[in-house]
């Protein structure tokens, strides 16, 4: 088991120099919404990438349906959800 390291203001400022800025006023909108509405941008950013994958595996696999597509999609989601921890 490891210890936890106290990190040094230089170090964290090391750590977060490539992070990307935080968009304030993206920020404030999504705080205005209700907590339901919240998660509609995390679901369309999910259903712009199915539609992406079931694009590619169209193209990839022509001879399938559009049943075989999506669970060729599923089988990829879980994939990756296996590899890196998350889809």
């Amino acid at each position: 088991m490891s210890t936890k390291q106290i990190l040094t203001s230089k170090e964290i400022s090391t750590i977060v120099d490539g992070l990307n800025p935080i968009d304030w006023a993206q920020m404030e909108l999504m705080a205005k919404l209700p907590p339901g509405k919240r998660i509609y941008p995390s679901l369309q950013a999910s259903a712009m990438i199915r539609a992406g994958l079931r694009t590619a595996f169209k193209r990839k696999f022509p001879e399938l349906s559009l049943s075989e597509i999506n669970m060729k999609i599923l089988e990829y989601l879980i994939f990756m959800d296996e590899k890196y921890e998350h889809a």
